[in-house]
């Protein structure tokens, strides 16, 4: 008698989180997403050789989804986000950063949407985001300005990025997208690291259109390791010349006021930013004198 061949179905959904040295929150970022009530989804963890013990940590959830992969040499956080879109087996993709943390029901409504886009008119789905200290605690909220929820035209955001001189879409943790999407586009660019995910939502949005969900599906925790903080004091120079390069994509339609416009908003937000980390970290330093 031959032997009979199984196969396993390819999950719905990949959520991937790529991590260095990220033991401390990990737990936090797995939970929130084995806690969603949508199921039809894989859970790749791509550890970039991280010396510390987040092995142990992802060996403490026995949860048949989990995929872990350990990279034999550390490849970066381009490497490594490119080793999630390599390994992902779903047919939507999101990438979730090792300290950030999903909300109940966002698997399920961004999925949602995606599923009754038959057309596939949509390029990706995002939505706003709480932004949280390193103890977990809501200090402000991010969204899209001038977006009203549901189908935005994807020129238009792009325009509107631009002119804010910010990701307005948001980081990896709101955004989930067609894996056959990410295919055509091809791997992240990391050539300009700080926006490395907006220029992926670039182009994909050259394909399509978006989605906007007002309310938060994700959390974008703000800590000392942070990597956007480590590379905050470059932030302003890095968008102008994401602006620099996008100008020059007839597409857009970037005029001279937009480049202006964002030119002066990047340094602004780098300017606004920088404060902002400085009062997070004095306001965590100021708690813990008060329980000592």
């Amino acid at each position: 008698m031959s032997e009979i061949q199984t196969t396993v179905p390819a999950p719905l959904t990949s959520v991937c989180i790529p991590t260095y040295g990220g033991a401390t929150h990990l737990a936090a970022t797995i939970e929130s997403v084995l806690a969603q009530e949508f199921s039809d989804f894989e859970l790749l963890i791509i550890d970039d050789n991280s010396p510390d013990e987040t092995d142990s940590v992802v060996a403490s959830y026995p949860d048949p989804r989990i995929r872990y992969f350990k990279n034999h040499k550390n490849l970066g956080p381009e490497g490594n986000w490119n080793r999630c879109l390599e390994l992902a087996q779903g047919r939507y993709f999101k990438l979730l950063p090792q300290d950030d943390q999903l909300y109940p029901g966002t698997l399920q409504q961004q999925v949602g949407i995606l599923e009754a886009d038959v057309d596939q008119r949509i390029a990706l789905v995002f939505g706003a985001r709480d932004i949280i200290n390193a103890e977990g605690r809501k200090l402000t909220q991010r969204g899209c300005p001038g977006c009203q929820e549901g189908h935005v035209d994807g020129r238009e955001l792009v325009r509107r990025c631009v002119r804010y001189g910010t990701n307005l879409i948001g980081e990896p943790g709101s955004v989930m997208l067609r894996k056959s999407l990410a295919n055509t586009v091809g791997p992240f660019d990391g050539s300009i690291g700080y926006i490395i995910d907006l220029d992926y939502w670039v182009r994909l949005l050259a394909h399509g259109d978006a989605y906007y969900l007002n309310q938060p599906v994700s959390t974008f925790r703000i800590s000392s390791g942070s990597w956007s903080v480590a590379i905050g004091a470059r932030q302003s120079e890095e968008f102008r010349k994401f602006i620099a390069r996008i100008s020059q994509q007839s597409q857009w339609r970037i005029g001279g006021l937009d480049k202006l416009a964002g030119n002066l908003m990047a340094r602004l937000n780098n300017l606004m930013r920088l404060v902002f980390y400085r009062m997070v970290k004095l306001s965590k330093t100021t708690t813990r004198t008060q329980l000592e």
